[in-house]
C-alpha cells in the first residue's frame, strides 16, 4: 500500500541503491512520436497492472517544539526556523510563495503571506503582510531578513509557482543576484501550504470560509511542441518502484539528465513490486533532447483521452501537446489504464529518454508527481 504523509520535523534522507540498467521496463504498444505507426503494432497489448496502493491526503506536521518542549499553537504566529543540524551552506535553492490568504486583517482587507522553505523543509519561514505593501522592495527586504536572521546565505535559485507574481518575484531576485525559476516542482511548498490551510488559516480569527484564491493557478490551452523537443518513438511503460529508486540514484552517480523527488520526505511508501507508470521516449539524438528537456522544469504528463494526446506541463503555465495517437479501443484502453495507474500511485509517474525503446540505459530520467493545486 502507498501512503502519502509529510512531516517537516522528522525528515529522513533518501536511501540510494546501487544502479541497475533500466532493462525491466514493461513496454506496451509502441507509437511513433507524431502519429501512430501506419502498420498495426507488432507488440501485443498488455493490460496495465493497477497497483494495489492507496494514497491518503497529505498530512504535514509543521509545528515546532519550543525550548520547553511545548508546541506553539497560535495560528497568528509567524515561523522562522532553520534545522540546527543542517549546514546552512548546503541550502542553495529555496521555494517561495507570496500571495493573499483567505484571512481578513483588522482593516477588513485580505492578509498576504510570504512562505519560504527548501526541498527538505530544513528551512521554514512565514511572515504576514498587509495588502498595501505588496511589491518587489518588500519581498527583497524580506529575503534579506531571512538570510540575516538565520545566518543563511542567499540561495542560488528560488522556485515559485504563481505566474501572477512573476514580475514582483523576478525583480526582487534579480536585485539580489538570485536566479528566479518559475516551476510547479515546488512540491514541498505545495504540500506545506495544504497543511497550513487546515491547521493554520482555518483557525485564524480572520479566516473567511469559502473565499476563493485571489491568484488562481493557470491551466492554459496546450500549445504545439517545439521541434527541438520531438522524439521519434514513445511508449507507455511501467517500472517497479525499486527500479525507479535506482534510476533516481543514477542521477547522482552518472552523467544523466533529469530530476528526482525526495520520496522519503513526501512520505511515499510503495511496495517494491508496485509498478509505476511512465513514458519512454526514444530518439537518435537522445542526449541533445534530454539536455533541452532538462532546462524546462518538467512537472507532469497527463493523457487527454478525448483528444487522444499526451500533455506535457513545464514551468508554471506552459503546456505542450507532447504526442498524439490514433484513437481506437486498444489505444484508448491503454491510455486510460496508464492514467488510472498514475492516480492509484498518488500521481507518481516518470519520463525516460533513451536512444532506443529496447535500450538498457536512460540518458534522461524525470520523476514526476501530479498534485492538485493548493487550496490557497
Amino acid at each position: 500500500m502507498a501512503a502519502l504523509s509529510f512531516n517537516p520535523s522528522r525528515i529522513r534522507q533518501p536511501l540510494l541503491q546501487t544502479h541497475k540498467p533500466i532493462s525491466n521496463f514493461t513496454c506496451l504498444t509502441e507509437f511513433s512520436f507524431q502519429s501512430l505507426l501506419s502498420k498495426s503494432p507488432k507488440a501485443k497489448l498488455k493490460s496495465l497492472h493497477i497497483p494495489s496502493c492507496s494514497v491518503s491526503e497529505a498530512s504535514i506536521s509543521s509545528t515546532l517544539e519550543t525550548e520547553e518542549g511545548e508546541e506553539d499553537d497560535d495560528p497568528t504566529a509567524e515561523l522562522v526556523y532553520l534545522d540546527p543540524e543542517i549546514d546552512p551552506q548546503s541550502i542553495t535553492e529555496w521555494e517561495l510563495d507570496f500571495c493573499s490568504r483567505p484571512i481578513l486583517d483588522i482593516r477588513g482587507k485580505k492578509l498576504w503571506e510570504l512562505v519560504v522553505c527548501d526541498t527538505t523543509l530544513s528551512l521554514q519561514y512565514t511572515k504576514y503582510f498587509p495588502n498595501n505593501v505588496i511589491n518587489s522592495i518588500t519581498l527583497k527586504d524580506a529575503l534579506v531578513s531571512i538570510s540575516d536572521d538565520l545566518g543563511l546565505p542567499l540561495p542560488d535559485k528560488i522556485r515559485f509557482f504563481r505566474s501572477q507574481m512573476q514580475t514582483i518575484i523576478t525583480r526582487a531576485c534579480n536585485e539580489l543576484g538570485i536566479k528566479p525559476v518559475p516551476s510547479k516542482r515546488c512540491l514541498s511548498l505545495v504540500l506545506w501550504l495544504e497543511d497550513r490551510y487546515e491547521t493554520v488559516y482555518t483557525r485564524h480569527p480572520g479566516f473567511q470560509k469559502g473565499a476563493k484564491p485571489l491568484l488562481a493557478l493557470d491551466n492554459p490551452f496546450p500549445m504545439e511542441l517545439p521541434e527541438n523537443l520531438y522524439g521519434e518513438k514513445w511508449a507507455f511503460v511501467q517500472l517497479p518502484i525499486s527500479a525507479v529508486r535506482e534510476e533516481v540514484s543514477n542521477l547522482e552517480t552518472r552523467l544523466v539528465f533529469g530530476a528526482s523527488l525526495d520520496l522519503d520526505l513526501l512520505g511515499i511508501e510503495i511496495e517494491d513490486n508496485t509498478l509505476i507508470p511512465g513514458l519512454a521516449v526514444a530518439s537518435s539524438r537522445a542526449k541533445p533532447l534530454a539536455a533541452w528537456m532538462n532546462g524546462l522544469e518538467v512537472c507532469s504528463i497527463e493523457v487527454d483521452v478525448a483528444k487522444a494526446s499526451l500533455i506535457l506541463s513545464v514551468g508554471i503555465s506552459t503546456r505542450y501537446i507532447y504526442a498524439i495517437y490514433k484513437k481506437n479501443p486498444v489505444s484508448t484502453g491503454e491510455a486510460e489504464a496508464w492514467e488510472a495507474a498514475k492516480k492509484a500511485c498518488g500521481g507518481l509517474h516518470f519520463l525516460a529518454i533513451q536512444n532506443d525503446l529496447n535500450s538498457d540505459d536512460c540518458v534522461g530520467f524525470w520523476l514526476l508527481l501530479d498534485l492538485p493545486p493548493p487550496p490557497v
